[in-house]
């Protein structure tokens, strides 16, 4: 039997002796042992999560790995780990991964707050009716899903 050496890309950054990492055109590469095992959109930070996660989970490597070869903190590393063991992948890809949307401002719901916002109605006295935050609305109107009546 032939042993096979892992060979890694010229660019690659070792997270440890057998797990490695490199972009290439917006796209992040893992690799462990050489074979390349996942892949994301440079910009994707729950895939970035999920795959460090999902490698200390397996003891492919440890949290300090993590925290070194890429510059990120303690506390979100054990954070995102937590969320693994608790959640799995869906923690991180499911419904529950908002992205960037207030979560009380759905559905029918979306659309009452909107169609009092066009009859001019205060965010305060919307918010009260609909028992969401004043924020949430305001949230809303800034990201562009709602809009408010000038």
């Amino acid at each position: 039997m032939q042993l096979l050496l892992p060979i890694y890309p010229n660019n690659t950054t070792l997270i440890n002796a057998n797990v490695g990492v490199y972009e290439r055109d917006c796209l992040v590469q893992y690799l462990v042992n050489g074979l390349p095992v996942y892949s994301h959109s440079k910009d994707d930070n729950n895939a970035f999560r999920y795959i460090t996660s999902n490698f200390i989970h397996q003891g492919l490597c440890r949290n300090v790995d993590i925290e070194r070869a890429f510059g990120v903190s303690e506390d979100s590393v054990s954070r995102a780990l937590k969320k693994f063991e608790a959640k799995g992948e869906a923690g991180f890809f499911g419904p529950d991964a908002r992205h960037g949307r207030a979560y009380k401002i759905v559905g029918g719901r979306r659309e009452r707050i909107q169609s009092k916002l066009d009859k001019g109605q205060s965010v305060y006295s919307i918010a009260k009716e609909e028992g969401v935050r004043e924020s949430a609305i305001r949230y809303g109107v800034k990201q562009g899903y709602l809009k408010k009546k000038l």
